[in-house]
């Protein structure tokens, strides 16, 4: 290898190295190699003389230099940097021409002239005879999306590749003939696979969607989904309420056992005078603990409606019929008479769900409110009552 191209490719490797920008996935410094490679096959296998083999290489490594100064016009821009180079190298001025031409030559759809042209134009395209030729291909796809704004669904990239290896390309040399025309025709052959593929696949897709249409306009899927939410809902509210309720009584009954205990243990000693420093506190405890029982009787205790409604409430879809308190005072003649209207309204029928399920998140917030409410003056009484016996010991000289 010559010293000159030593330099060529310590200087192309260099400048697609650091200058060439990152989505430049296709045309990159793997792609110069790669091309570097087939040229060097098709030189031997061409029989060209050193210089010619020279000129062919440096040809090689600078023809997608000018990517570093963007995609339009890269040829020319690669023409421009290879002669600014090769003249800092005293290269050879005729020899400078013929590197230049054969970077035009990259050209897509240029007619080469001599037989280096047409030697590394086929090297260029040497991919489309590798094994590998559709992951290559991918890589072009990739980068025309990023930096040309042109996007490919799988099916056109697929025709774009087959209409590529028919009609717009074809080996300029017999030795590239032989060496990757089976190649290619095998890549075809797998893209035309493919192609039949996606036609298959996007067939039963559509036959998919229109299955799903039909089943869905069929079987009414909006309103079961309606009454499942409504179903759902309605659990999780009725379960929050046995929760409240509950909590609401374990409340009742502590507070209920303590005052038993007062009643029965403590209040008896308070007619002893020596006692009375326990009278404060005791009244505070017994306060404390009724309060908490009153507040959980509030958050449990039902509330009685009226029971009645009339036909013109019916009509007017003012009553509620899911909700026994307003139809329990009712005759069952007038009550199936309201439920069949409001059966066949399907307007009323789901006004009358959301009516029931926001009446019963009313009644959740009143009971989780007083419960809150309780469980605060349950815990801060008891830590008030606590410090008050042991102030009334300390006072009385007992701690």
């Amino acid at each position: 290898m010559s010293n000159l191209l030593v330099d060529v490719e310590q200087f192309a490797t260099t400048l697609l190295s650091e200058k060439l920008n990152a989505s430049f996935i296709y045309h990159n410094l793997t792609h110069t190699t790669r091309v570097i490679e087939k040229a060097k096959v098709l030189a031997e296998a061409c029989k060209l003389n050193d210089l010619e083999t020279e000129v062919l290489l440096i040809s090689c490594w600078l023809h997608d230099t000018g990517y570093t100064k963007g995609v339009s016009k890269h040829e020319e821009a690669s023409v421009s940097i290879a002669r600014t180079f090769l003249e800092s190298k005293k290269y050879a001025p005729e020899h400078i021409e013929t590197v230049c031409k054969l970077i035009i030559a990259t050209k897509l759809g240029h007619e080469p002239q001599t037989r280096l042209e047409k030697i590394i134009i086929d090297a260029d395209c040497s991919h489309v005879g590798s094994n590998n030729y559709v992951d290559i291909s991918e890589l072009l796809r990739k980068e025309w999306e990023l930096l040309c704004d042109k996007i490919y669904t799988e099916s056109e990239w697929v025709d774009n590749g087959i209409d590529f290896l028919t009609k717009m390309h074809q080996f300029k040399t017999p030795e590239a003939t032989v060496l990757w025309e089976k190649g290619k025709g095998k890549n075809l052959a797998k893209l035309l696979k493919m192609k039949k593929k996606l036609a298959s696949s996007s067939k039963k897709i559509k036959q998919k969607k229109e299955e799903l249409k039909f089943k869905k306009n069929k079987i009414e899927l909006p309103e079961r989904g309606i009454e499942t939410m409504f179903r759902v809902t309605f659990r999780n509210h009725i379960t929050l309420s046995n929760i409240a309720d509950t909590k609401a009584n374990i409340l009742l009954s502590v507070n209920a056992i303590i005052v038993s205990l007062v009643l029965a243990n403590l209040i008896p000693k308070l007619d002893n005078p020596s006692n009375k420093y326990l009278i404060i506190p005791t009244l505070i405890f017994v306060l404390v603990t009724v309060a908490s029982i009153i507040l959980s009787v509030l958050a449990t205790r039902p509330n009685v409606t009226s029971g009645k409604f009339t036909k013109q409430d019916v009509a007017n879809k003012k009553v509620n019929l899911l909700f026994f308190g307003n139809f329990h005072k009712m005759s069952l003649d007038d009550f199936e008479w309201a439920m069949g209207e409001m059966i066949q309204d399907r307007d009323y029928l789901y006004s009358s769900m959301k009516k029931d399920l926001y009446f019963l998140g009313l009644v959740l917030d009143k009971k989780y409110k007083i419960l809150r409410l309780t469980y605060s003056v349950f815990m801060i009484g008891i830590i008030v009552s606590v410090i008050a016996f042991t102030i009334a010991f300390q006072m009385s000289g007992l701690v």
